[in-house]
């Protein structure tokens, strides 16, 4: 819920302009609602809806209540990119979303040449660095993450040796090269990196190379549903070693799916950029 405040209040901000002489403030979410991205999108879809359900009995802003409509990309850029223009055409005062990076580097162009504000949650360190003064980030970059993922591999589980396990697609990319630059700059070897495809369902390949490769520990980045099959399938291989995430191996979907094989998985959550773990 933190981050759908902070995006929802940002967005009221950008939107206080003459626009505002109408009756209310017209907001659009474009998020990940059904394929592979479902779960995260969903989440940030809800928190968004609470966040304006608070604002508006508040009283909305400047006496305006928030007007909030929802976009389903269903995971895929091209629809992202459609349901931002949708967005623009509509009027709205702000975008907000998408949740994954590739379709967020998709749509990202469309808002800025509208010069619309696009308020985005991947963690995806590209989409800030292209000098877009339009687009803003709910949640800390890779760039800001991996390094104290790294240092707590190092520090706290004391590991000379990383089995890395992501996914092959933006988001994975861009986390796997951060990790490896962190891991390789405290001496920490990496003898095993498993690129993954976005809705795998079988896992038992991946997890048997994790055991045979004797790690200290394993380093998952990886969507929701993935995540949990990859558990699952290390604990029926008694892999029996540490098992560090990022944000979304904390999840309750993957709690749900992965049941008692979740336990003991640590994960890094972004606060601040000063935060020390």
């Amino acid at each position: 819920m933190t981050i759908a405040v902070k995006a929802i209040a940002l967005a009221l901000a950008l939107a206080a302009t003459p626009a505002l002489a109408q009756d209310k403030v017209k907001l659009v979410t474009i998020a990940e609602l059904s394929g592979p991205g479902a779960t995260a999108g969903t989440n940030w879809k809800s928190g968004i809806e609470l966040a304006v359900e608070e604002i508006n009995a508040k009283g909305g802003i400047l006496g305006r209540k928030i007007d909030l409509t929802a976009y389903d990309t269903q995971t895929n850029p091209a629809n992202a990119r459609a349901a931002v223009q949708r967005a623009i055409d509509e009027g709205t005062h702000a975008v907000l979303g998408p949740v994954y990076t590739g379709s967020i580097m998709a749509s990202m162009q469309i808002a800025q040449r509208a010069e619309i504000a696009q308020l985005a949650a991947g963690d995806g360190t590209a989409y800030t660095a292209q000098g877009n003064p339009f687009i803003f980030r709910t949640s800390l970059s890779q760039s800001a993450a991996m390094p104290k993922i790294a240092a707590y591999l190092k520090d706290q589980v004391k590991a000379k040796s990383v089995a890395v396990v992501w996914v092959n697609n933006d988001f994975g990319k861009g986390g796997h090269e951060a990790i490896l630059k962190e891991l390789k700059s405290r001496g920490i070897e990496v003898p095993v990196d498993l690129s993954t495809e976005q809705g795998q369902a079988d896992f038992a390949g991946e997890a048997i190379k994790v055991k045979n490769a004797q790690v200290d520990a394993v380093f998952v980045y990886l969507n929701e549903e993935e995540s949990a099959r990859l558990l699952v399938a290390m604990r029926d291989q008694n892999v029996g070693k540490p098992v560090i995430g990022e944000t979304t191996i904390l999840s309750q979907k993957v709690i749900e799916l992965a049941g008692k094989a979740a336990d003991g998985v640590r994960g890094h959550v972004g606060q601040t950029v000063d935060a020390p773990i």
